[in-house]
């Protein structure tokens, strides 16, 4: 084979860029390496009969034997190099495509699949995602949820509230608005087409009032859909006291701004690095936030029943 290549067959794949019948001949890197070698030496291609005895064997049938194994050494290694990337590619598809679990969950995902995966592939990959690193790193921020201006509020008396912005899906929707629970950081989410006073009353009379009961305060910033007579009049209607957070003042809304970086990073991740199909996959970007907070920290004073009926809703949302 080498012969042949160096006899013709270089000068031919390297006039059909490297492939043969539209296909990428094999180990088209070391090919093109050697082309390169040649194109800068005189090379004198000579038959050696390999198939010979020891006791006829001159020099040339000694190198030609030297060779062949020297070749086969490195082959082999190419073999195995390959076959690793391979293994470590289809593990980062299976992390990515998973929605970037944990070693585990990702194990038993592509196994349930039919791709057999090693932990050490599944490991290694992980440990090297930029996703998984920042979505650990949001994570890492200690919440806030207890103490202060909130130890006076029972659970789902006191929320604050927010939108973020998404691209636009195909039904129009570009907007969601962050409802977060003051006490346990209970995180509800209603995705919009247009950020306004009607659909952030919509969102939440759904999401807060039908399930958590009337609050006693809402917290939002300045904005135009939350500071207009629509919702104040909604307010005063309902008993509700609403407060607006003091301008540029981050630490005010802390609880809602930390959940909105930690639901667009979820987000993001389990759009394979965009916010493709968000729509879709914001009940479980809402969930993995929870789940980031810790779920017997959200849900302190609910019954088993209880607990298990609002994780329920948050997949049929």
């Amino acid at each position: 084979m080498v012969a042949n290549a160096l006899w013709g067959w270089l000068n031919r794949w390297k006039k059909a860029n490297w492939q043969r019948r539209g296909k990428p001949i094999w180990a088209a890197e070391i090919w093109q390496d050697i082309a390169a070698r040649v194109e800068k030496l005189t090379v004198k291609v000579r038959h050696v009969d390999a198939h010979v005895s020891k006791s006829q064997a001159n020099e040339e049938h000694h190198n030609n034997e030297q060779v062949d194994k020297a070749a086969k050494v490195k082959v082999s290694q190419v073999d195995l190099d390959w076959q690793h990337k391979g293994e470590v590619f289809l593990a980062h598809w299976a992390h990515d495509a998973s929605g970037h679990q944990g070693r585990d969950a990702t194990y038993r995902w592509a196994r349930d699949r039919g791709v057999d995966l090693t932990m050490d592939n599944i490991s290694q990959v992980i440990h090297n995602c930029e996703t998984c690193a920042a979505i650990k790193q949001a994570k890492r921020v200690k919440p806030l949820w207890y103490g202060g201006r909130w130890l006076k509020y029972r659970y789902g008396e006191a929320w604050q509230i927010d939108y973020i912005t998404l691209p636009q899906t195909r039904q129009g929707k570009r907007y969601v608005l962050t409802v977060v629970e003051a006490t346990t950081g209970w995180l509800e989410t209603y995705p919009v087409p247009h950020a306004t006073a009607r659909n952030t009353i919509l969102g939440l009379e759904k999401q807060v009032l039908w399930r958590h009961g009337t609050p006693e305060r809402i917290e939002s910033d300045n904005g135009t859909h939350f500071k207009n007579g629509l919702i104040n009049t909604w307010a005063r209607e309902h008993g509700i006291e609403w407060i607006y957070h003091v301008p540029y003042h981050a630490p005010a809304a802390g609880k809602v701004e930390r959940c909105n970086g930690l639901l667009k990073t979820t987000l993001k991740a389990l759009g394979g690095g965009t916010f493709k199909n968000w729509e879709l996959n914001l009940a479980k970007a809402t969930w993995s936030t929870l789940k980031g907070q810790s779920i017997e920290l959200v849900l302190p004073s609910l019954n088993p029943c209880t607990q298990w009926m609002e994780i329920k809703s948050l997949w049929y949302t």
